[in-house]
């Protein structure tokens, strides 16, 4: 009963649009921003207290206790640093801020297996979206600081294979596409291109369970940047067949 009240609690807390705290706020503890944000991951030292994406630390309290209710820190300048709501010393729903008091990253409960996870730049912008199954990173879209989707990624919700991996440059060509085109038999579609958008590579490859490795398999063609087709291979099951 216990688990089904607080998920519930966690739920209706998520889909708010603004945190709230209820009752006492312990007096926050205070940091200087060079030393919690990392220029390349940002603000990053609470994931080790979400136990719903990996972390394996509790925090304490002032008193030694594991902490438990709403915890609020700041910057040594008095702006919010995090505000989080914490069960048995781990985070379950929170809220990362620059100094500015843009929202750096923000998680919430989606239901019992489902979690996500948004990270901002500095300017507000999303920088990254990841959907969480079972503690694991099943679906994740990063985005570039331009706006233009960076890198996608989606795997089974047992994370044994990909659904798809694509990347892209800053001004939105593709780069590599390899998404899956038959479910049943595990069979992916590859296309690799030149940094001027023209297509580089194609071919198809199936997903080989005992090797745990994506395998070309069937028909394989490369091109030139003028687009101008150089060679054309069969493959099966990882050997070209001559």
């Amino acid at each position: 009963m216990k688990q089904i009240f607080t998920l519930t609690f966690l739920l209706a807390t998520s889909l708010t649009a603004k945190a709230q705290f209820f009752g006492q706020v312990p007096e926050p503890t205070k940091y200087k921003a060079s030393k919690v944000i990392d220029p390349d991951y940002g603000i990053n030292m609470y994931e080790k207290l979400n136990f719903s994406i990996g972390g394996d630390s509790v925090r304490n309290d002032k008193r030694g206790y594991a902490a438990s209710g709403w915890i609020q820190d700041v910057y040594e300048s008095g702006t919010v640093l995090h505000k989080g709501y914490y069960e048995e010393g781990h985070l379950k729903v929170y809220k990362n801020f620059y100094e500015n008091g843009n929202v750096e990253r923000s998680f919430k409960v989606i239901d019992f297996k489902k979690c996500n996870q948004q990270i901002f730049y500095s300017d507000g912008k999303l920088k990254a979206d990841i959907t969480y199954y079972e503690g694991n990173p099943q679906m994740e879209t990063d985005y570039y600081p331009n706006g233009q989707i960076e890198y996608i990624e989606e795997n089974s919700k047992s994370m044994e294979y990909l659904i798809q991996r694509k990347s892209y440059s800053q001004d939105g060509k593709p780069q590599e596409l390899f998404e899956m085109i038959d479910p049943k038999k595990k069979i992916y579609s590859k296309k690799e291109y030149h940094e001027n958008g023209t297509l580089k590579a194609e071919g198809t490859m199936k997903y080989n369970a005992a090797a745990i490795d994506y395998q070309k398999d069937g028909i394989w063609k490369t091109y030139n940047e003028s687009g101008k087709l150089l060679t054309t291979e069969t493959w099966q099951n990882g050997e070209e067949r001559k």
